[in-house]
């Protein structure tokens, strides 16, 4: 059985788990993400990566510069979803968009909460000579980054850089979403409070 989801995402760090959602039979009826942006010497309007990605395939995408208006969260409730799916999408969700889908919204955060909560958990546990990080599937409430965690796949850091970290848990993270919508639609799921 499938998932009728959103998916919101801007970078590269996203495009993994969105073709993850995709490669399990998740049906994707939208993807929202940040509205292109101007690049390179012509200034041209340049769309984010996962925009790029959901265009290859065909999704319905939603470019909103804010989901603070009645307007786009009607837009959004009327998706009907089970679930929303987040990674690094750079804007906050209000109330009324966390509860409109069925199960709720997810996040995969790129550190181990609630060490390095916010924009930049990678770049900041390297500065910060942590031994190892993470990334970590939440359930998304009001707060930022502050909901339960339903699943985690650690790492050591060690001598990596930056790209490599970056890549490596945009790479884990991907299964562990799509394991953790597997086990909520189970009715499996355990979430676990963040200290």
């Amino acid at each position: 059985m499938s998932l009728r989801l959103a998916f919101m995402g801007t970078p590269d760090f996203a495009v993994p788990t969105l073709a993850e959602l995709i490669a399990r039979g998740h049906d994707v009826v939208c993807v929202y993400s940040q509205p292109p942006r101007p690049k390179g010497r012509g200034l041209a309007q340049e769309k984010s990566p996962v925009h790029k990605f959901a265009d290859t395939k065909g999704l319905l995408v939603r470019t909103p510069v804010s989901l603070k208006s009645a307007e786009e969260q009607q837009a959004f409730a009327a998706l009907n979803l089970d679930a929303a799916v987040v990674v690094a999408y750079g804007l906050l969700l209000p109330k009324a968009v966390l509860s409109a889908p069925r199960l709720g919204c997810f996040n995969l955060h790129g550190s181990l909460l609630p060490r390095w909560r916010g924009a930049a958990p990678i770049q900041r546990a390297i500065m910060a000579g942590d031994r190892e990080t993470g990334v970590m599937v939440m359930r998304m409430e009001e707060g930022l980054d502050s909901g339960p965690v339903l699943m985690t796949e650690r790492v050591a850091i060690g001598r990596k850089t930056y790209g490599e970290l970056h890549d490596e848990l945009a790479k884990l993270g991907a299964p562990l979403m799509g394991r953790a919508l597997d086990a909520l639609e189970r009715g499996e799921a355990s979430e676990h409070p963040q200290d």
